[in-house]
């Protein structure tokens, strides 16, 4: 599955599947469209990327199949 963007856009934040001329969704504030864009990632089992005020990528999640899972370090 494409991955899903959290951009900002002239003072507006977007979500935007990877590859897509145009916004799934515009939002007032970075934290709603971080929520907005999780529910998405997590039923597509896709990867959320969030990007910060500069345009360059500050966290991204993966929701889905991870080709590499971080080892259980509990016993």
């Amino acid at each position: 599955m494409a991955k899903q963007h959290v951009i900002p856009n002239n003072g507006i934040w977007q979500v935007k599947r990877e590859n897509s001329t145009k916004a799934t969704k515009n939002f007032d504030t970075q934290k709603d469209a971080i929520a907005f864009g999780r529910n998405i990632a997590i039923n597509q089992q896709s990867e959320l990327v969030i990007h910060g005020r500069n345009g360059q990528i500050r966290n991204s999640n993966s929701y889905g199949n991870d080709p590499c899972p971080p080892k259980d370090t509990k016993f």
